[in-house]
Parts: C-alpha cells; sequence; structure tokens
C-alpha cells in the first residue's frame, strides 16, 4: 500500500488530500488550494483507448447538479465516469463561489497552450488534468513578477529573466482538482498564482477548466 503524501502548505500554496482543503483559497495568502485525487482507471483507459479520437473538446455551461453533455465523445464508461467527476467538480465550485451557473471547458491539447509563465486575469479558475502532465507553477520566491507579459520581450522563461536562479518548478498531480486565484480576485492585485501550461510530449494532454458564471 502506498503511504498518502502529507498535506502541504507553502507561502502560497495549500496541497491536500482532502475536497475541504479547497476553502484554503479564501486565505488571503494563498494563490494555489489542490486536492489531490486517485486517478480513476476508467476514466484513464477510456482516455487511452480514445485518444486519437476526442476531437477539439467542448464548452458548455451548466448549473449546480447538471450533467455536461458529452455524446461528441466516444461511448463507453468511461464517458460517463468523466461526465460525473466534471459535475461534481463543477457543482463544488458552485458552492464554493455562490455562483448559480459553471462555465465547463474540455481542451484535447497537442501543445503547450501556454507555454509562458503569467497569472490569470480572472478571479478563480478550476483545472483538472485528467491526461498528460499537469499544469506548471511556481512559488513567489522563485520568481520576478517584473518579468511577466510583455515584459518578457517575448523571450522564453528561461531567458527572459521571470525566473530567478534558484527557481523550482512544481506540477500540479495527475487528476487533481486545483483552483487557481487571479489577479481579479477581490483584493489581488499585483499578486496571483504564476502558472504556465506544460509541454505535452506524448498527446494528447486533456485538461478541465472550470470557471464561475454569474
Amino acid at each position: 500500500m502506498t503511504a498518502a503524501l502529507p498535506n502541504q502548505v507553502t507561502s502560497c500554496a495549500a496541497i491536500g488530500d482532502d475536497a475541504f482543503g479547497l476553502t484554503r483559497i479564501f486565505d488571503p495568502a494563498i494563490q494555489l488550494a489542490v486536492w489531490r485525487r486517485t486517478p480513476d482507471p476508467t476514466i484513464g483507459n477510456w482516455l487511452e483507448r480514445n485518444a486519437g479520437a476526442l476531437g477539439c473538446g467542448f464548452r458548455q455551461l451548466i448549473t449546480p447538479g447538471q450533467t455536461p453533455v458529452l455524446d461528441t465523445l466516444p461511448t463507453g464508461s468511461g464517458r460517463d465516469a468523466l461526465a460525473d467527476d466534471l459535475a461534481q467538480l463543477a457543482e463544488m465550485l458552485a458552492e464554493l463561489l455562490d455562483a448559480p451557473a459553471i462555465g465547463v471547458r474540455l481542451e484535447v491539447i497537442h501543445k503547450a497552450m501556454c507555454p509562458r509563465l503569467h497569472v490569470d486575469r480572472v478571479g478563480v479558475r478550476m483545472l483538472c488534468t485528467y491526461r498528460g502532465p499537469g499544469t506548471e507553477w511556481v512559488e513567489e520566491q522563485s520568481i520576478d513578477r517584473s518579468r511577466l507579459g510583455a515584459a518578457s520581450a517575448g523571450l522564453a522563461d528561461t531567458h527572459s529573466g521571470v525566473l530567478r536562479p534558484d527557481h523550482c518548478i512544481e506540477s500540479i498531480p495527475l487528476y487533481a482538482a486545483a483552483l487557481l486565484k487571479g489577479s481579479l480576485w477581490q483584493d489581488n492585485t499585483g499578486r496571483g498564482i504564476v502558472h504556465r501550461s506544460p509541454a505535452v510530449s506524448s498527446p494528447p494532454r486533456v485538461l478541465a477548466a472550470f470557471d464561475a458564471a454569474w
């Protein structure tokens, strides 16, 4: 039996194995809250079998308790399990933020969408990677925020100066539900978790993103 990983709280992140830990996102110092989950083999095996037939994903707006419609994806028990999991995560986000609806986006990714470190101009977004590497993020002490965005002059992170010499790139685990606080969260101007899309060595990467809608 594999022992559970210890809960972890850093200068900007709270990482644990309990869904209740996602409420740590309301702590002003926390920019990332991660609920580590055990990957569902039903979903994983279905994604592997149908990796070349997933199309480009979908976007839907659902209300709490509603299950997204995945009829454009290959049939199978894995598709049903994925729909149920997306519905659960959407409902959790709706309850956390008291939102009447959630925008669900499933991305089927063949190369890094946002390969440079950045902060999202949102209040908060939930991400879950179902296949491939997880979203990468960095601690505050690893970055120079003055080099984000246009200040990077289009250079890769390794050459733009955004990463300090002693930096460490972290990664959100597969199947984990993660809340990423953005710059539009109340009183969070100039902050927000700095993150980027990972390189995709064995496409496709399958990522779900959830945004509150009012």
